[in-house]
């Protein structure tokens, strides 16, 4: 193994404990699902710029997690490789070497998800 996650299992795996988390700390996940749905919000900026704008931070703070829910959801609002592949290039300008190895993440979770 790479070291690289299988980004639908992680995924898959995530979202079963934030359900845990739904029904032990229901008002925390309420709060952060009113908070997902208010920073994806159609506005001056349509849901795909935002996601991936969300994605470069996830790269840049190198969370797994985040690349593969943000991933998956571009994959579903159309994001091409070349759309991915531009935010990936700002996320390493703005943190250098380790959102280079993330970059390598984000863009196997894309290969996976597209398949």
């Amino acid at each position: 193994m790479s070291g690289i996650p299988e980004y639908k299992e992680l995924t898959k795996q995530v979202s079963g404990k934030m359900r845990d988390l739904r029904q032990s700390q229901p008002d925390l996940m309420t709060a952060f699902s009113q908070l997902a749905a208010a920073g994806t919000k159609e506005g001056a900026l349509d849901k795909k710029t935002r996601e991936l704008v969300a994605l470069g931070i996830a790269i840049a703070c190198r969370c797994d997690d985040c690349i593969g829910f943000h991933v998956q959801a571009l994959i579903k609002l159309g994001t091409s490789r070349a759309e991915l592949e531009e935010v990936v290039g700002t996320a390493v300008y703005m943190g250098g070497g380790p959102s280079m190895m993330y970059a390598t993440h984000a863009l196997k979770a894309y290969e996976e998800f597209s398949a």
